[in-house]
């Protein structure tokens, strides 16, 4: 197992960054490792104004939200002063937004991300698609925390939610730090080619045991057209603190293309949900 030796926290404009960072502190300080903030938004772009004879011929330069970088730098100080491990802070300077944290997120071991809250209109400037890509264009594994609720970095109850796939053994092989604490763990399985009637693979279990979690309750297999809420319901009825899933999605025509479960999962989670591609 590849330990967790850097980490990777997106700040932004948004009140619900604090409580990114504070977990992310928590986390550097559980594994040992080397903490990174990286403030990443978009720039705004002043309206074109018409002039006499037509428009402008230089665009108008693009703007970070001075605001949002000063609410920003405001959280990672106080949180710095309240005695948290060290942290290192980068900020994006006009570079696009998401290929930029992708590129930086390369050299991170776990990506600490934020649910978007369509309701906060502070985190207009971070692009509405910016953790599933940020997750599929990395490659690396994200705890995305959930704009409402609570948040821990040792959840006692995991639910992982398990396919036959490279997404999905990817974010299991990353969540083994947190199996391996947790006191319980729930085991659900969805494979469109799979009879529902039966138990999960056996070699997933062993597969935990040898990693040192030994108790496992296997659920029932999710129903593929609705596998998204289907789990979302099973970790409200396991009182499950974190979601351990693959992120399925792929590019089509300059457009993210999300998996089903993917999509309900990152718009209605309001537990943490670990992901990766």
């Amino acid at each position: 197992m590849h330990p967790v030796k850097s980490l990777l926290v997106h700040l932004d404009g948004t009140a619900r960054a604090e409580a990114r960072l504070r977990l992310a502190h928590q986390l550097a300080s559980a594994y040992r490792a080397r903490l990174t903030a990286l403030f990443a938004v978009a720039p705004r772009y002043p309206p074109l104004l018409p002039l006499a004879g037509g428009v402008p011929l230089v665009p108008p330069a693009a703007a970070i939200d001075a605001d949002h970088r000063a609410h920003a730098m405001a959280t990672f100080e106080r949180t710095r002063d309240a005695g948290a491990p060290e942290c290192e802070w980068l900020e994006l300077n006009g570079d696009p937004v998401i290929c930029s944290f992708a590129r930086r997120a390369l050299a991170s071991d776990l990506l600490v991300l934020g649910q978007r809250d369509p309701g906060d209109a502070t985190g207009l400037d971070v692009p509405g698609d910016f953790v599933e890509c940020a997750i599929i264009d990395s490659g690396r594994p994200a705890l995305v925390i959930p704009y409402a609720g609570e948040a821990t970095a040792a959840p006692q109850t995991v639910l992982v939610a398990w396919k036959p796939t490279r997404e999905s053994a990817r974010a299991l092989t990353a969540a083994l730090p947190f199996l391996r604490g947790a006191r319980q763990v729930h085991l659900v399985c969805a494979d469109q080619n799979a009879d529902y009637t039966q138990s999960a693979p056996l070699e997933v279990p062993n597969y935990l045991r040898l990693h040192g979690v030994e108790h496992v309750r296997e659920h029932r297999w999710l129903t593929e057209r609705d596998a998204g809420n289907e789990l979302l319901t099973l970790a409200a009825d396991t009182g499950a603190e974190m979601i351990v899933m693959g992120c399925y999605g792929h590019s089509r025509a300059r457009e993210l293309v999300l998996g089903g479960a993917t999509r309900t999962v990152l718009e209605s989670m309001t537990v943490p949900a670990l992901m990766a591609h």
